[in-house]
């Protein structure tokens, strides 16, 4: 298709903190800059990072602004100096750098004011993207699993693939079991981890983590090292995953892991949170280990997963729970607040041709 500019299209605006996204016309007047890539999306995954900007849990001077960091579309037009993709290319929109260009970022407008967006945004009909958040996928994979190798999938199975390098027979724990933690299970499994203890107040999510191959299932409470200390024989977890932002859930993952033994902190705690750990617990040989995005090169690892996926060693079509379009967006992200199992994503309503 021949895109004219400018191209007036629907997207989903943030313009305050614990309000309704406002689902509008944004036009951006173009042409294309240096690297930057225009993508007609066809599904969004909704991260749980996009509820805490809608909640306002750091300070955003970036408001009124557009959200959403995974998704799948097809190129419609490029800019100069864009080699990784072309016109018709199906790709995958993340979040992580890849290879190519770092583009700046958009620029778009709602009624005549400055919408403000970074190098990538899938809440939106179509959208600007830098080529470096771009990899191109095959012509016959279903843009409706892609989007969620735009975040959940990568960062849940990287942490354990990636960084853990979790081997068999190695005892895990995932505390937390929506899209990134079920994840963080379906690498332990293909690690053959075990025991793979899945831990979450939500015991719907216990059920769905059952069939992504925990092995062990623990509702979150008082007792909950005790239990994971009963289940591996006193020893604890040797890996710890947490994968939700409670500050708590640090402190309890620490003393849940083995000594030695190491704690992925995947999940951001709100701004300003503070965590107290013992100190002699640290001491005995444990690590507390940041985790930024599963260490994952999309370029790499999306199209390794996909291949997992297509060989039927990965479940992606179960990750999805429910899915919104994007006139009806609000209805997902108050689902998704509300502790949904699994992972909404949300349709443009764009035929694939």
């Amino acid at each position: 298709m021949n895109i004219k500019y400018p191209l007036n299209f629907k997207a989903a605006v943030l313009e305050g903190h614990n309000k309704p996204l406002a689902v509008d016309t944004v036009t951006f007047e173009g042409p294309l800059q240096k690297g930057q890539v225009l993508v007609k999306i066809h599904y969004s995954g909704i991260c749980g990072k996009q509820i805490e900007e809608i909640q306002g849990t750091k300070p955003d001077p970036f408001l009124p602004h557009m959200l959403g960091h995974e998704g799948s579309g097809i190129v419609v037009d490029t800019g100069p100096g864009v080699k990784k993709v072309s016109k018709g290319d199906h790709v995958v929109l993340h979040w992580l750098k890849g290879s190519g260009i770092d583009a700046s970022t958009p620029l778009y407008s709602r009624k005549g004011k400055r919408v403000n967006a970074g190098w990538i945004t899938t809440f939106n009909e179509y959208g600007v993207i830098s080529e470096n958040r771009i990899t191109p996928i095959p012509k016959d994979t279903d843009l409706r699993i892609a989007c969620l190798l735009g975040c959940a999938v990568t960062t849940g199975i990287g942490v354990v693939l990636n960084e853990a390098k979790l081997k068999e027979n190695e005892s895990i724990a995932i505390f937390g079991c929506g899209g990134v933690g079920l994840n963080a299970i379906q690498g332990a499994k293909l690690s053959k981890g075990y025991p793979i203890i899945a831990v979450d107040k939500n015991p719907g999510n216990l059920a769905i983590a059952k069939k992504f191959g925990a092995t062990h299932f623990l509702i979150s409470d008082s007792k909950i090292i005790e239990e994971i200390r009963k289940i591996t024989g006193s020893k604890g977890a040797k890996y710890v995953i947490i994968a939700l932002g409670n500050p708590k859930a640090v402190e309890t993952a620490v003393e849940a892991s083995s000594i030695p033994g190491t704690v992925y902190f995947v999940g951001v705690p709100p701004a300003g949170s503070k965590i107290t750990i013992d100190p002699f617990k640290i001491h005995m040989l444990r690590k507390l280990v940041g985790s930024c995005g599963g260490a994952t090169f999309p370029d790499e690892h999306i199209p390794s997963y996909l291949g997992l996926y297509k060989k039927g060693d990965l479940k992606l079509d179960e990750l999805v729970s429910l899915e919104v379009t994007l006139d009806n967006i609000n209805q997902g992200i108050n689902k998704m607040s509300s502790g949904i199992n699994g992972r909404c994503i949300v349709s443009m309503n764009h035929s694939t041709r």
